[in-house]
């Protein structure tokens, strides 16, 4: 594969994924951790940092609502339900496992 379709077949993954999760709302960031290791919040972070990475700087809030696909606050409201204290435990016990939020080239 040329370099210009794996760009582009990495971004079309990119948005899919962000379609998926806007439309699987009912899926808590913290099972997400506890299970993947990432969340939305790690994805807008990667995002964030890749495009200050290729020089387009953005603020966290253009970046949670790209992921979000509305304010983040907008979307706790409405989506977020309160952690239990096994989700809690689970999500320290697995810290080591939790995303780094860097640029992957």
């Amino acid at each position: 594969m040329d370099e210009l379709t794996r760009i582009k077949a990495e971004a079309a993954a990119f948005r899919g994924l962000v379609q998926h999760l806007q439309k699987r709302s009912d899926v808590q960031n913290i099972d997400l951790m506890n299970l993947a290791g990432f969340c939305r919040n790690c994805l807008y972070k990667w995002y964030k940092a890749a495009a200050e990475h290729y020089g387009a700087p953005m603020t966290a809030e253009e970046a949670q609502e790209a992921v979000y696909g509305m304010p983040l606050a907008a979307w706790k409201a409405k989506f977020q339900k309160p952690a239990t204290a096994a989700q809690e435990k689970a999500y320290d016990d697995g810290k080591s496992l939790h995303a780094k939020i860097a640029v992957v080239e």
